[in-house]
């Protein structure tokens, strides 16, 4: 059975702020290596305010059952890019619970931020995978949903916070 994706609200905020938590562990725990800082206070209090503020938008899978809880979830923010031929949305972490995995449920989410990127005349969607080979089975499910790999790797550059004068 499909599972029920909606909207999220600031409502959701902690619910959302739970599973990203748990996407982080996986993903930590998969490399043996500590790379995120996720502190869910202060994750909440950021996540609330891009909700609230249009700043990203996320679609929370549920059960058929009123109530239940998530399945998982996916969110998206819009980028902007010459390469991209204008603006296109960069699907910023997608999580599916184990249980839930190979259900669906994946496909669902991805289906609605098409849906949402179609509504915005985005002209495409951008994920990163977690780090390959330990993801492997995640790339070959955005190739099934046909995203191809497009080169190059992800990088960072932190920024320091500015100084007061």
């Amino acid at each position: 059975m499909a599972p029920r994706i909606e909207l999220a609200e600031v409502s959701d905020a902690a619910a959302i702020i739970a599973l990203t938590g748990e996407l982080l562990e996986e993903i930590q725990t998969r490399i043996s290596e500590g790379v995120f800082h996720f502190e869910a206070t202060a994750s909440q209090t950021r996540l609330e305010a891009a909700i609230e503020n249009g700043r990203c938008v996320v679609f929370l899978a549920h059960g058929l059952a009123t109530g239940s809880e998530p399945l998982g979830f996916l969110a998206l923010c819009e980028a902007f890019a010459l390469y991209a031929e204008g603006a296109f949305g960069i699907v910023t972490e997608l999580y599916v619970r184990p249980p839930h995995r190979g259900l669906g449920v994946g496909s669902a989410l991805l289906a609605a931020a098409r849906d949402h990127g179609r509504r915005q005349s985005w002209s495409r969607l951008e994920v990163t995978t977690p780090p390959l080979p330990a993801f492997a089975r995640t790339l070959d499910f955005y190739e099934r949903e046909d995203f191809a790999v497009s080169g190059g790797r992800k990088l960072r550059a932190l920024i320091e916070p500015a100084q007061d004068p």
